[in-house]
């Protein structure tokens, strides 16, 4: 039995991992749930905040929603942000990849996001220097780029989803204006590329803002990218849009020690919340990337297959994939598939 943290999070949050609790229950997975329900829309929960990451740092491996993060300068800092943070969990994962029987506009899409998690603008350092000015602070380390960057390369050795062709790593930066900071992660891609020439992969580096047309343009030319935080959480947004939305993209944050799955694309979505209509899939296929993590191989390639039967049927599909059926609807309808 596997002890895993489950922190539901905001917005639709709990009707999704409802979804994966079902769905789990129904197939007798070996997981025994810490459920915390954090809540990023008060700060008077950093208490059970701080129960929750105790809870992590115990189990090594959890699963959750998005907590909501205000905007409002009164408002807290990111609880998403101080978990990866708090965890160094450096490693932001997320797979873009066409969903057969799904069509979007490109159906060659398959690329894998690897984004460096613990700095850069997320670090939150900012201040105003005088009344309307602020600086903000962007930092960039050698050690945190080149562990990220490793990572990448070694990700791309692991999981080789295109055996038809060469396995190929994308840099995306904007070292053209950040010459220092951006400069410091380039330069550090090159090197680090240069170590594994032998294995046989290819690598490329381009700006960020072309990086956004080219997705848009030829998004088959991309196979793992890896990049600084902020660009990240850009370039994934710009890759769920081209597989079909949010709603289907899984992700995860890895370390050295803990791992924490969440749904690819980090988004409250609130305006839904507690209608029933939200798409569990990205949860679900998020929970499955746990399971894999857990040892568990067999029981994640079932659920995953038969939540992608269900897309690929069509008979059950959400709002947000153009159909009318609820969150429940789509559940049982893995459930059914198992």
């Amino acid at each position: 039995m596997h002890k895993v943290t489950l922190i539901p999070g905001d917005g639709i949050g709990a009707e999704i991992t409802d979804s994966v609790k079902e769905i789990f229950e129904h197939v007798n997975a070996p997981i025994e749930w810490e459920q915390y329900d954090v809540s990023g829309l008060s700060s008077a929960g950093e208490s059970l905040f701080k129960e929750a990451m105790e809870s992590l740092k115990r189990n090594r491996v959890g699963l959750k929603g998005i907590l909501y993060t205000p905007i409002d300068r009164s408002g807290h800092n990111s609880w998403n942000v101080a978990m990866r943070q708090q965890l160094d969990i450096y490693a932001s994962v997320v797979l873009c990849k066409s969903i057969r029987g799904f069509p979007t506009r490109h159906n060659n899409v398959d690329f894998a996001i690897i984004r460096e998690n613990t700095e850069g603008e997320y670090a939150g350092l900012e201040h105003q220097s005088y009344p309307g000015v602020v600086e903000s602070l962007k930092v960039t380390t050698r050690a945190k780029s080149e562990r990220i960057i490793r990572f990448a390369f070694d990700f791309a050795l692991k999981n080789d989803r295109k055996a038809s062709r060469e396995l190929k790593v994308t840099c995306v930066h904007k070292a053209n204006i950040m010459k220092l900071g951006d400069g410091l992660f380039l330069n550090t891609f090159r090197q680090v590329a240069e170590e594994y020439k032998s294995s046989g992969i290819q690598f490329n580096d381009m700006i960020v803002d072309n990086t956004s047309m080219q997705l848009v343009a030829k998004p088959g030319q991309f196979d793992v990218m890896v990049m600084p935080n902020l660009y990240g959480a850009i370039v994934s947004n710009i890759g769920a849009a081209l597989v079909g939305g949010p709603g289907i993209v899984p992700g995860c944050n890895v370390g050295r020690e803990y791992a924490l799955f969440e749904p690819g694309c980090r988004h409250v979505a609130k305006d839904i919340m507690g209608t029933n209509k939200a798409n569990p899939a990205a949860m679900i296929l998020s929970s499955t990337m746990m399971l894999r993590h857990l040892g568990l191989e067999s029981l994640a390639n079932s659920i995953a297959q038969s939540t992608f039967d269900v897309i690929n049927e069509g008979k059950v599909r959400t709002a947000d994939m153009g159909g009318s059926a609820t969150t429940s609807d789509f559940t049982a309808a893995v459930i059914k598939g198992l």
